[in-house]
This record gives structure tokens, C-alpha cells and sequence, in this order.
């Protein structure tokens, strides 16, 4: 997995680096699609947010005269909501920055429908695990466990010890196990 943070994704892609785009994409897809199934609860509406939200985020990432922003995964879903919430009030996904981009619309198999649907039920037992672990230790578990950082970046992003970051996953790990009635994490 890519260890570079958010923000650096962003400044390569600005400065020309095609795959960095495609890093932060691959980075977020799930979570996003995840996020958007579980409000829309149709698979193929979510697919077409997610997609115009990345197309929406490259089309301003590419805008040098718009700063990028500071919490990457944060300006992500905003978009994401803000598409969400439009889609609603008009009834339908809009397309402009996918046009823009030169991208076809989707087409979608039932295979891809069955995995959107599996991200999004995945995520929902995620989401009921976030709950029973402290914030501080979850951000750390999701960090090494689920997104696969190494320690050392995870310190650095929270400005704390490695060894705190450790003992948060420890403890994580600790709370999800009772949950689980035992079964490891």
C-alpha cells in the first residue's frame, strides 16, 4: 500500500503524476462507496456518486489556482455528501465534472452490484465495531490494521509515540476481541 499521506497524493497529481490520483482513489473507493450505499441503499446510484464525487475532486485537484485541501479524506466525503444531497433534491446523479473529464457513464455488472453491496454491509459491521473501541485507539487500528500503515507514520499523523500507537492498537484489539465474543483481530 502507498504510505504517502493524503496531502502528498494530491500535490503529486497537481504536478503531473498521473498514478497518485489513482493512489488516493484506490485508498478511499471503499470507504466512499460504503458511505454512499448505505444512505442510497441502491448500489448503481452509488456507484454513479462515487464516481462524480472522484471526478469532481481531480477536476479541482487540477485547478492550480484553488488550494488543496488540508484534510484530503475529509474535502472527499463533503463532496460526496454535498453530490448525495443534489442528487436527492434533483432526482437524478448529475454528471458535469465526469463530462468534463471525458469519462463514459457507468455500466455495471451484476457482479459490481453484488461487491457494492458487500462494501457497504462490510462497512456496517465496521461502523458497529468503531463504536465499541475509544476514538483514539480505533483511528489507530484502523490506521495499521484495516488501512495498513506502519507504526511509524501512524505516530507521525498523530503526533504521538510509536510505542502510543502500539499500546492503542493493543487496546483496540483488546475491545474488539470482547465484542467478538473472542474470535481474534
Amino acid at each position: 500500500m502507498n504510505q504517502r499521506s493524503d496531502y502528498s497524493l494530491l500535490v503529486s497529481c497537481r504536478s503531473g503524476d498521473v498514478d497518485a490520483f489513482g493512489h488516493f482513489y484506490v485508498r478511499y473507493r471503499h470507504l466512499l462507496i460504503g458511505y454512499l450505499a448505505r444512505r442510497v441503499r441502491d448500489p448503481e446510484v452509488a456507484a454513479d456518486l462515487m464516481a462524480e464525487t472522484f471526478a469532481v475532486a481531480l477536476v479541482a485537484v487540477r485547478d492550480a489556482s484553488r488550494p488543496l485541501p488540508e484534510t484530503p479524506a475529509a474535502w472527499l466525503f463533503t463532496i460526496g455528501r454535498n453530490l448525495l444531497t443534489d442528487s436527492i433534491r434533483r432526482g437524478r446523479v448529475e454528471m458535469d465534472a465526469r463530462r468534463r473529464l471525458g469519462l463514459e457513464p457507468l455500466a455495471l455488472e451484476d457482479e459490481d452490484i453484488q461487491r457494492i453491496a458487500e462494501v457497504a454491509a462490510s462497512q456496517d459491521l465496521v461502523a458497529d465495531l468503531a463504536k465499541v473501541v475509544p476514538a483514539a485507539e480505533w483511528d489507530a487500528f484502523r490506521a495499521h490494521v484495516l488501512e495498513d500503515e506502519a507504526y511509524p507514520d501512524i505516530a507521525a499523523r498523530l503526533k504521538c509515540s510509536e510505542a502510543l500507537v502500539r499500546k492503542r492498537v493493543s487496546r483496540a484489539r483488546a475491545h474488539l476481541k470482547t465484542a467478538l465474543g473472542g474470535l481474534s483481530v
